[in-house]
């Protein structure tokens, strides 16, 4: 059972990157998803979320540029993030929150905003 992050890489600012989140081992479509970030001296913060059911929320700094959506058939779970900022680099871990409350962390991915 694991969650692979996939999609970080260097991109200027204003510009746009997908993550991916593939889950495997088991079926994650009741698991509420999470994309999380953090940089050095600085403690992960949530950005953005969605339930089993479809209902997201994000981030203040991120509302508006960000989408969090899954794909149910390809277990997987995506972040669009546009209009890209330098304060967004950082690096992006996804998780996964069982109804039994057991939680699934992935690896991160680096996102590098240049300006």
């Amino acid at each position: 059972v694991q969650l692979q992050a996939s999609g970080g890489g260097l991109v200027q600012a204003g510009g746009s990157l997908r993550l991916s989140c593939a889950a495997s081992g088991r079926n994650f479509s009741s698991y509420d998803m999470g994309w999380y970030r953090q940089t050095p001296g600085k403690q992960r913060e949530l950005v953005a979320a969605i339930t089993s059911g479809g209902s997201t929320n994000y981030a203040d700094s991120v509302k508006g540029r960000f989408t969090i959506s899954r794909d149910s058939a390809k277990n997987t779970v995506y972040l669009q993030m546009n209009s890209l900022k330098p304060e967004d680099t950082a690096v992006y871990s996804c998780n996964a929150v069982g109804n039994q409350g057991d939680i699934l962390w992935g690896q991160g991915t680096l996102v590098t905003v240049s300006s």
